[in-house]
């Protein structure tokens, strides 16, 4: 097998349908001076499978494929890391400010890369993520910032994914989710409800399960790709160099897969 090359590492992750963005010259700073972490981003990325039924059955938690994903980047060297800014004034301390990072890669002379998974937070997560990659940067405590979100594909194609869960599984009413394990709150059944029984336009109740279960869990104020474009375009973390990574939805596999 060929050995992977830093460029080599962002087309291969291109092929596979990620969304890649450069921010601020992290491109140069990543294939220069961080080759390896290229590399081993894009030997990890390509692993990634999610079975639909983790999707589905994730609670308000991640998925298991992140959890997966998580501990890949851990067995490479990319474990949770604290970082503690403190000024000082005369040799007084003054102020601290703890900023904990999901993963850290660190390099020759104390170099680091900080990354944050956002699978499915609530979307000011990435202003809380950018503005701490920002300052570690501004202090000279990471080189460049990584976030990995939903990518454009994935946020637009889960509601198709879904329904073709639905439509396997027949399913018809409450008690076909529930023989599945699946427990709508008394609230989610009364939006269903009111979905499939309107006078106007009424759903099937497979419709309005699928239209209120991707909406309620997975919806525009979640953390996904656009949410991420909105912040950058703002400005919000420059001038830290980042590297946004967007998950495809052809990650989404429809039969289960190991933990």
């Amino acid at each position: 097998m060929m050995k992977l090359t830093p460029h080599h590492a962002i087309d291969s992750l291109r092929d596979l349908g990620f969304q890649i963005e450069f921010q601020s010259h992290a491109q140069a700073i990543l294939t220069v001076d961080f080759p390896e972490a290229l590399i081993e981003l894009a030997e990890i990325l390509a692993d990634i499978s999610i079975p639909i039924e983790e999707i589905i059955g994730s609670g308000g938690g991640e998925t298991k494929g992140t959890q997966r994903l998580r501990r890949s980047l851990a067995a490479k060297g990319w474990p949770k890391r604290s970082f503690e800014l403190t000024k000082t004034i005369n040799g007084i301390p003054r102020e601290s400010i703890s900023h904990e990072v999901d993963h850290v890669r660190q390099f020759p002379d104390n170099q680091l890369i900080a990354l944050e998974i956002e699978w499915n937070n609530k979307d000011p997560f990435f202003d809380r993520d950018l503005e701490n990659f920002k300052r570690l940067h501004a202090e000279g405590a990471i080189s460049v910032g990584i976030i990995i979100t939903r990518g454009s594909s994935l946020q637009d194609g889960l509601k198709a994914l879904v329904r073709k869960f639905a439509d396997d599984r027949n399913i018809l009413g409450f008690e076909d989710l529930a023989s599945i394990g699946l427990s709508p709150t008394a609230r989610q059944q009364s939006e269903i409800t009111r979905r499939f029984t309107q006078t106007k336009n009424p759903m099937t109740f497979r419709e309005a399960w699928v239209s209120h279960f991707v909406a309620d869990k997975y919806g525009a104020a979640t953390t996904h790709w656009r949410k991420l474009e909105d912040r950058i375009r703002r400005g919000v973390g420059n001038p830290c160099p980042l590297l946004l990574i967007g998950i495809p939805a052809n990650v989404v596999a429809m039969e289960p897969a190991s933990d």
